[in-house]
């Protein structure tokens, strides 16, 4: 885990974020028969990286489902999905000299879809998101010197639950996840080249000077976790287990 956040604040130091959010005044990407269900975010073995501000489990989750219910409340298709999140690691830039030492701010999470009719999960693997915090005015010097920890909170978790939506429009156009007969359609590979092309726009880099000898500090690792609803009781996690939502509690 922490080989991971080394190699997203060197990234951070010279490449734009990898989205932009601030779509949600827009019609929401075609998602086919989509609806929300659950949304369940835990994160029991969350890692601090370093130079960074603290923030509990429980802000992080509040946090995450906030967002995730801020974009994906939106979609009203005739089934129903539920999300299971677990939230693995992050950096919440402190201030510091700029450029120089003020780090950029980071997420780590892991996503699981359910199927409720089905009720089996879409991703027997859980899908590994990453975010690093998009430049703007106030991110370019790290947002430490700019931003209040409940800001950088709600960038990458906006930013998190944008990247999960465009991770489910691809895989909705390869393998028709919310198509009601599981055939991907017209209109979800026009949603999937939609969402590469404004990814391609975001990706665009950003010219920032460095001093020769800048880099990120070497952390050591750590490992993932695994989600369970609230009224799941969960017998020891192993350090690696998937993100999991058990769906037959609920109430569609």
């Amino acid at each position: 885990m922490y080989r991971l956040f080394a190699l997203m604040m060197a990234a951070a130091f010279v490449l734009a974020g990898c989205t932009n959010p601030n779509d949600l005044d827009q019609a929401p990407k075609y998602l086919g028969n989509f609806q929300m269900g659950h949304n369940v975010a835990v994160a029991p073995n969350l890692t601090k990286g370093p130079a960074s501000r603290e923030a509990s489990k429980e802000e992080w989750i509040a946090a995450m489902t906030g967002a995730m219910d801020e974009r994906f409340s939106r979609y009203d298709g005739d089934k129903f999905y539920h999300f299971g999140i677990s939230i693995e690691g992050y950096v919440l830039a402190i201030p510091g000299v700029p450029i120089v030492a003020s780090p950029k701010s980071a997420l780590i999470l892991k996503v699981t879809v359910w199927d409720d009719a089905l009720g089996k999960k879409l991703n027997e693997e859980p899908h590994q998101v990453t975010v690093i915090e998009s430049f703007s005015a106030n991110t370019v010097l790290g947002s430490g010197l700019t931003q209040s920890k409940e800001k950088q909170m709600e960038n990458l978790t906006r930013n998190a639950a944008k990247l999960i939506q465009n991770w489910m429009v691809r895989e909705n156009s390869k393998q028709g996840w919310f198509e009601a007969d599981g055939v991907p359609s017209p209109e979800a590979e026009a949603a999937r080249a939609a969402v590469e092309a404004e990814e391609a726009e975001s990706e665009a880099p950003i010219a920032v000077e460095l001093p020769e000898e800048t880099a990120p500090e070497a952390l050591p690792e750590d490992a993932a976790a695994e989600a369970l609803p609230e009224d799941t009781t969960a017998e020891t996690l192993p350090e690696d287990a998937a993100a999991e939502v058990h769906p037959e509690d609920a109430e569609s």
